[in-house]
């Protein structure tokens, strides 16, 4: 049984981590509750992200967040990380499932109702369920669905599910108010003056939340 809490998700951003680094952010992140790190940069070439994802595997030993790696296998599997999560332009489940290896967390970004009911809890851990907002993170992000819609797709997908999409503190009720198990934030942490105490508001809310 794969055990991986969607509560607290950071979604690693290069551009917003540069002043210190998305190593340094993540580091502080899961010091202040973060339960999962994605390190996701469209940018990188597999090479560097596989130095990347090592150093990240390094600093959170220990910790109990699981690391997450979007969208490239081979740095997924080369990196040795818990998880790898994929899209719907990207590999297909079940492809990705097969070079995976059946013990890695495979989380996919799911958009509309049909999606959501559509995935196969044989193959797929969680599911990515958004944009709730826009989000100048990804531009090229679909239609967002607001919480009716992220209520809506909860109710159908049969995989635990986390909220992602312009997410911040404010939001963590109305998240798990619409049934979601967590909620995955970039800019809400990455960037800020302070990761740690960004990321501990939001664990906080959550716990409230949660009660």
């Amino acid at each position: 049984m794969k055990q991986f809490d969607l509560s607290l998700y950071l979604v690693l951003d290069p551009d917003l981590c540069a002043g210190i680094g998305m190593v340094e952010t993540a580091r502080a992140a899961v010091a202040g509750g973060a339960t999962i790190v994605q390190l996701r940069d469209k940018n990188a070439d597999t090479a560097r992200m596989i130095e990347t994802g090592l150093a990240l595997k390094t600093v959170l030993s220990g910790t109990g967040a699981a690391l997450i790696v979007n969208d490239d296998v081979d740095a997924a599997i080369a990196i040795g990380a818990d998880g790898l999560h994929i899209g719907q332009d990207d590999l297909g489940a079940r492809a990705a499932r097969k070079l995976i290896g059946p013990d890695m967390i495979l989380g996919l970004s799911v958009e509309t109702e049909a999606l959501a009911a559509a995935v196969d809890p044989g193959i797929v851990d969680y599911a990515g369920i958004g944009p709730v907002f826009a989000s100048a993170t990804k531009p090229d992000h679909k239609q967002p669905i607001g919480f009716d819609g992220l209520a809506r797709l909860v109710d159908v997908c049969p995989v635990p599910t986390v909220a992602i999409g312009g997410l911040k503190a404010t939001h963590v009720g109305d998240v798990f108010a619409a049934g979601a198990g967590g909620l995955a934030v970039v800019s809400a942490i990455c960037g800020t003056s302070d990761p740690e105490r960004a990321a501990r508001d939001i664990a906080s809310a959550i716990r409230k939340a949660q009660k």
